[in-house]
């Protein structure tokens, strides 16, 4: 149990190999029992999901060092897991003989030295009207609950209101981030090197 405010916690642990001659990814204190089930300490058995077949592909060569599980305000965990091994998780790109420069603006994303642009996708400005309408619900229960003197982590319609609040926040977030992964990937693939001016985009 977390005895904080905040609705987003995180617990990190570390994986020890006690009486282990090797390190592997079922013989630590956090083992993988299959493909959809790792065990850690203090929390146990737990499933999971994701594309962690590949590693176990290779578990006789990767060990596990800190393991983070966290919980973000919308109710969804993660499991984060740090692997170290003696040979690469990525193979190596070969070498496309281009460079690029790119540079940050208000109007679009980017603008490459090229001449090509990548749009803003702008998913915060498809979803404010929802989120506008959601957050004034919010707004109308958290002052029910305070003139009736109740609080507001047992106002059950309270909590509701909140958990779809932060689902939309938690959307917009995940398109962001999955835009910027794609671009990112996309221009470290076809360029050996990638120029970008010093410049916080937060301050456009």
């Amino acid at each position: 149990k977390f005895h904080r405010k905040s609705y987003a916690w995180r617990y990190q642990t570390n994986c020890q190999y006690p009486k282990q001659k090797t390190a592997r990814l079922d013989n630590g204190t956090v083992c993988f029992e299959d493909r959809k089930h790792i065990v850690v300490p203090k929390l146990g058995r737990l499933r999971i999901k994701g594309a962690q077949q590949r590693l176990l592909d290779r578990q006789g060569e990767t060990r596990i060092g800190t393991v983070t599980i966290s919980k973000d305000a919308a109710d969804r965990f993660f499991l984060s897991l740090q692997l170290a091994s003696d040979t690469p998780f990525v193979p190596k790109l070969s070498r496309t003989n281009r460079q690029i420069g790119i540079d940050l603006n208000t109007e679009n994303f980017l603008t490459a030295s090229d001449g090509r642009t990548i749009a803003n996708p702008r998913y915060y400005r498809t979803i404010k009207g929802k989120l506008a309408k959601a957050q004034r619900t919010l707004s109308r229960r958290q002052r029910r609950a305070k003139k009736e003197q109740r609080s507001l982590r047992e106002s059950k319609n309270y909590q509701k209101q909140r958990l779809l609040v932060a689902k939309i926040h938690a959307r917009v977030f995940d398109r962001r981030h999955d835009f910027l992964q794609r671009t990112s990937t996309a221009l470290i693939k076809n360029q050996d090197l990638v120029v970008a001016e010093e410049l916080r985009s937060k301050n456009l």
